[in-house]
């Protein structure tokens, strides 16, 4: 038996006797993947052992399956939905559909990078009273990255984890936050539940499902970073079936409608010829 020089502390390789370039055996932080895990392990099982390097408990792996359902699909109001039906539109292949989606879902309006953050903040209330949590969840601040003479970048626009045009908490922000609170491991979750009306008035904005996001993977020990790759990851599903669903429908089906330009040049054209 032979092993392969291709391992890491999260994955180890065993090669055929025959061929070094066949797998024998994979073992994910010890566990034997096709040997012991393949049908018995579930999907949330597998994610966490990547992430984490330990096996979930039940009750973990039942909390990530169920985040996992609330971020599937946010729907085609979402950019990052949207850039992936435009994908699928114009005929892109599916690499470069799901590609636009990642890059519209990693920002900070609503996306990735918003995560991010909260858990930044979240990792942040660790050391901190539960009373305090509300101030430092609400904060803004500029972006950590920038040179102090960079003073021309323009802040950050609303607090991470809250909707900057919300009216109030969407209804469906609102069950996600209370089942997973339900069967959440950690303090934060129950905490947002009861304090979600106390936390919205601090932040000047609702609740937002990124919001929610951040402190149910803080709540199952995931890091900031983590945390932000997950969240790109769990919401992929529905991007896919969106662009593919729309390159069956094709461009006269596409249910946006046009873009009304305040500067449209084809405008400025008819009127100087006319």
């Amino acid at each position: 038996m032979s092993s392969s020089p291709l391992h890491t502390r999260i994955w180890h390789e065993e090669a055929e006797p025959d061929n070094p370039f066949a797998t024998r055996t994979a073992r994910c932080h010890g566990y034997d993947v096709y040997g012991q895990m393949m049908g018995r392990a579930r999907w949330a099982d597998m994610v966490w052992l990547l992430l984490k390097g330990e096996a979930p408990s039940e009750a973990e792996a039942t909390m990530l399956d169920a985040l996992a359902v609330a971020l599937a699909n946010a729907g085609p109001r979402d950019p990052m939905v949207h850039a992936a039906m435009c994908g699928g539109v114009g005929g892109s292949p599916a690499a470069a559909s799901l590609m636009a989606a990642l890059a519209v879902g990693a920002g900070q309006s609503g996306g990735a990078r918003d995560v991010y953050l909260c858990l930044r903040h979240w990792a942040q209330c660790s050391e901190a009273a539960p009373e305090a949590w509300a101030q430092t969840l609400a904060q803004t601040g500029q972006p950590t990255w920038l040179a102090p003479d960079d003073a021309g970048w323009p802040a950050i626009e609303h607090p991470a984890g809250f909707d900057p045009h919300g009216v109030r908490t969407a209804t469906i922000v609102q069950q996600t936050l209370e089942t997973l609170a339900s069967m959440s491991p950690g303090p934060r979750l129950p905490w947002m539940r009861q304090q979600r009306e106390a936390l919205e008035q601090a932040a000047g904005h609702p609740l937002a499902m990124t919001g929610v996001a951040a402190a149910a993977l803080a709540d199952m020990g995931f890091n900031a970073q983590q945390g932000e790759m997950l969240f790109l990851l769990l919401r992929l599903p529905g991007a896919a079936a969106h662009a593919l669903e729309q390159g069956d429908y094709g461009f006269k089906h596409f249910p946006y409608p046009a873009v009304d330009l305040l500067d449209d040049p084809l405008n400025k054209h008819q009127e100087a010829t006319a």
